[in-house]
């Protein structure tokens, strides 16, 4: 076998956004997009032959279903390696979603890291009008320093035009992929309809950010239960920065729980509502965090790769090789919990729902939301050791369980939730508020809320809106894709 020499794992996430239509009438993800898929160098179809060669290599020793791929003479050498590549993906529609190709794969790392140009919204689309051709965007989360943050969107807006234009069905994604500097118009809520704000026009530029996933985190005392209830809102599983502090992130979780611990808390939100997915590194310490009776000794997740790998790293290193425990964590909290409660959506993917399934043989866990999007496979992205050309793939190499051996949330119905509860009231309450809907749900279940008080907290302000998708996307492409990143892979002899 040939070393493969890997940039970083990605275990669950969906590369590019139009991928993610293959389970959806419609993508809802802006055209313009910044990912560097499918896009061509200036190459020659003799440099094609090369590279198209290469990746033949690659995939016919790394990928997990390379005892499906074609004969290597049954394919054209000399076409485009993305029209090339497609042809030896398995099942797409139904199997492989995931993995793909990219002609810049500096500029793809990068991305993966949290580095992007962007204006910093996440958002849901959701229909204006009864006719349901107008749309608006209802902001659920924001950006910290981003151009939105700082130009005054907070979550709970909503964009109903871009540039003057009316959003609707068949132009909000060519509108808001349109240039770098774009006004938004905000709407509002009317007589139980909603309409436009003509004096609320927000201007701004995109720009370079760096994402801090940690968005959100607070303690709600509710003394006359005998509850703490932590609440954390945690968008992206990624260590740190790709330079300098490449454990500021996680560290940052470490000081959060630290907090719940000082404090006393006894019951745990853990939001990944937004969170599609990142490092296997950062999921292992967030439920190092969090799981019951920590131990080193119990194994948090199990990965499985193509007969080959497989074999020859039971050879090497014994089938311990394929656990990955729970580490050390000394603000751990899990001895205080006797369950947790997780906040999906259909954008909750990958390393969100390895921490979900993970944590499930040592403790309850209640999902309270919408379906997670279903990802238990895993994957690397890999170039060009000898730096021939900037082509790079993401190529799937596995699969990955529980402790118990379970992994049954691979397909588009992803973990079912405890409790199904529609996120489309509107506009989105403040994270850490008790009226909000998904986290009400949260403390009535655990007996800190009642029926009465949520309903209270719905007015004649608030809608349910219809949506186009559960999801909630981002502008930023790649918070978009549903991926799992594992940092490294021991290399196999030639």
């Amino acid at each position: 076998m040939k070393q493969i020499r890997q940039i970083k794992w990605l275990l669950g996430l969906v590369i590019f956004g139009f991928l993610l239509s293959c389970n959806k009438t419609q993508d809802p993800t802006p055209s313009n997009s910044t990912s560097t898929s499918t896009t061509t160098s200036p190459t020659t179809n003799n440099n094609y032959a090369s590279i198209n060669n290469w990746v033949y290599s690659v995939m016919s020793d790394a990928y997990f279903w390379n005892n499906q791929l074609p004969a290597l003479s049954s394919l054209d050498a000399t076409s485009n390696p993305t029209d090339f590549f497609e042809k030896l993906i398995y099942q797409r529609t139904t199997t492989d979603r995931f993995s793909d190709i990219t002609s810049d794969i500096d500029a793809l790392q990068q991305e993966f890291n949290g580095v992007n140009t962007v204006f910093g919204i996440r958002y849901m689309i959701g229909y204006t009008d009864s006719g349901s051709s107008n749309v608006g965007l209802f902001l659920s989360a924001i950006t910290p320093n981003s151009p939105a943050e700082k130009a005054g969107l907070k979550r709970g807006d909503f964009v109903m035009k871009i540039n003057g234009k009316q959003l609707t069905k068949d132009n909000y994604q060519t509108l808001l992929g349109s240039g770098d500097t774009q006004t938004f118009t905000l709407g509002t809520i009317s007589n139980g309809a909603f309409v436009v704000d003509d004096t609320k026009n927000i201007t701004m530029t995109r720009a370079e950010v760096t994402e801090d996933p940690v968005m959100f985190s607070s303690i709600i005392d509710k003394p006359a239960f005998g509850k703490k209830v932590g609440y954390l809102v945690y968008t992206q599983f990624v260590p740190g920065l790709d330079t300098g502090d490449t454990l500021k992130y996680d560290n940052e979780l470490r000081q959060i729980f630290a907090n719940f611990k000082n404090q006393g808390v006894n019951e745990l939100v853990l939001d990944l509502r937004f969170n599609p997915g990142g490092y296997v590194s950062s999921s292992v310490t967030l439920a190092s965090l969090i799981v019951k009776n920590l131990s080193t000794k119990n194994v948090f997740c199990k990965d499985q790769y193509n007969a080959s790998y497989q074999s020859y790293f039971t050879r090497a290193y014994g089938s311990n090789f394929f656990n990955n425990y729970f580490q050390a964590e000394s603000n751990n909290i899990g001895n205080n919990l006797s369950r947790v409660f997780v906040l999906t959506s259909d954008g909750t993917a990958s390393a969100s729902e390895l921490v979900i399934n993970g944590l499930k043989p040592y403790m309850s866990v209640i999902t309270i939301g919408d379906h997670t999007y279903g990802k238990n496979l895993f994957g690397t992205l890999i170039n060009d050791d000898k730096k021939r050309w900037s082509w790079g793939m993401y190529v799937m190499l596995g699969q990955t369980t529980n402790a118990n051996g379970q992994s049954d949330y691979g397909n588009v119905n992803g973990i079912a939730p405890t409790y199904q509860v529609s996120d489309e009231v509107v506009p989105f309450k403040p994270f850490g508020d008790e009226t909000e809907t998904l986290l009400s749900k949260a403390l009535l279940v655990m007996g800190v809320q009642t029926n009465a008080m949520a309903r209270n907290a719905r007015t004649t302000a608030n809608l349910s809106v219809e949506k186009l998708s559960s999801e909630h996307f981002s502008d930023n492409t790649q918070l978009n894709q549903k991926r799992m990143l594992v940092k490294h892979l021991p290399m196999i002899p030639k």
